[in-house]
């Protein structure tokens, strides 16, 4: 996924996105359990680690997010591992930059906070969808929608970035398909062997 460096975004962009970034903490650290935060902190780093790793398209490269896995997981605890994450991204890698952290995070707690409460209340009533059909689409709508909020972010920044906006949706076509598959085989090992891993997506 793009991580917008500074200098790029606009100012009130900026103060919208991290305002909405600090609500959604404050909200999400509320309703953090002690026994969440081991299993926080285990998928903050698949995510860390995912991020690194950099899908050859066209010229350049893209990454995988995951962020739908991690909502469909965490639910709530999804917010604040994310956070962490990026955070530790723009110190430690460069990814990014501290004044759109904000921003960032907000392109990725949104589509990880929908997952939560569309996708994973799913794996807990009668449904037709199989738990990889869940995963799968959890890990689509994530890619997708965090795409799509990037370029939303730069075409509202500036009309010169409105081509880039273009290219970064649709780079992320493919790296949606393999979000998806590896988010649905995910879901489906962990609702097979541990289902109570799965408690926490989905609460309101």
């Amino acid at each position: 996924m793009a991580h917008i460096p500074d200098g790029i975004v606009a100012l009130p962009v900026i103060a919208a996105a991290t305002s909405g970034t600090l609500l959604l903490l404050g909200l999400a650290l509320r309703r953090l359990r002690s026994e969440q935060i081991p299993q926080t902190a285990m998928l903050g780093a698949v995510f860390f680690l995912a991020s690194l790793i950099s899908i050859p398209i066209g010229p350049g490269g893209v990454h995988l997010l995951f962020s739908g896995l991690m909502g469909v997981v965490l639910g709530w605890a999804a917010i604040p591992a994310i956070l962490v994450a990026l955070l530790l991204q723009t110190l430690l890698v460069g990814h990014g930059g501290l004044l759109v952290l904000g921003v960032n995070a907000l392109h990725i707690m949104l589509p990880a906070l929908l997952c939560a409460l569309l996708l994973a209340p799913l794996l807990r009533r009668r449904s037709p969808l199989q738990p990889f059909h869940v995963g799968a689409a959890a890990g689509a709508l994530g890619c997708l929608a965090s795409s799509a909020l990037v370029a939303m972010t730069l075409a509202l920044s500036g009309e010169e970035y409105l081509t880039a906006a273009r290219l970064i949706v649709i780079s992320h076509l493919p790296v949606a398909v393999i979000e998806a598959a590896v988010s649905g085989a995910s879901i489906a090992l962990i609702h097979r062997v541990s289902p109570r891993l799965l408690s926490a997506g989905g609460q309101a």
